[in-house]
């Protein structure tokens, strides 16, 4: 499988923002402890990916009404849907000097309860050690979730199933897409957003 980055500029994969915000106090402060109790950096990737996966819970699965969006505010809140938490991931990575991106896949929100296809977010991460970007899920893991930090096969939250209309974008985006921010942003509860979670991206928009 090949993934495609969207930004040829590799710096766009280390910025900071308002979303990605490395800049506060609290994310640079975990980075740095990460970082430092690392062997190397694909050590630390390894660890940041697993705290972000295993110690920040995803708001659906411990009931939270609160949205987070910025990485801060998921380390704050200690929870966030899956695309709050790629945003801290990410945050984490780029404070230590490491390109993370967003990537995204559209898959059915429940077979059963809500069978409509949305958004799911997750993380392109770029190893400099084996010259190469992978992906990580740091959805969040539970019985029938599974993802794992792997250089050499792929073991994300999720499998795409294609014969229920579930797509996978191999693409690696360098900001948050805009039409997500907003639905993140603009919802004062998980339960109201969970009634208009995005099924279509601004990145599919603009091309």
């Amino acid at each position: 499988m090949k993934l495609n980055i969207y930004a040829d500029n590799i710096e766009e994969y280390l910025k900071c923002d308002s979303i990605i915000d490395y800049d506060n106090t609290e994310v640079a402060e975990l980075a740095e402890k990460l970082y430092r109790d690392s062997d190397n950096e694909t050590d630390f990737i390894r660890k940041a990916y697993e705290y972000v996966r295993d110690y920040i819970s995803h708001s659906a699965d411990i009931m939270a009404d609160e949205v987070t969006c910025s990485a801060s505010e998921v380390l704050k809140a200690g929870h966030g849907i899956c695309f709050a938490k790629s945003h801290l991931l990410a945050a984490l990575l780029r404070c230590k000097g490491v390109p993370a991106g967003m990537c995204y896949q559209k898959l059915i929100l429940d077979d059963v309860t809500a069978p409509v296809l949305i958004y799911h977010g997750l993380n392109g991460v770029y190893l400099k050690e084996y010259q190469k970007w992978i992906r990580l899920d740091a959805r969040g893991n539970k019985p029938g979730v599974n993802a794992q930090f792997s250089v050499d096969k792929e073991q994300l939250a999720f499998d795409v199933r294609k014969d229920k209309g579930e797509t996978d974008d191999h693409t690696i985006y360098p900001c948050t897409d805009k039409y997500i921010a907003a639905r993140l942003k603009n919802s004062d509860s998980r339960e109201k957003l969970w009634d208009d979670l995005p099924d279509v991206l601004a990145y599919e928009a603009d091309t």
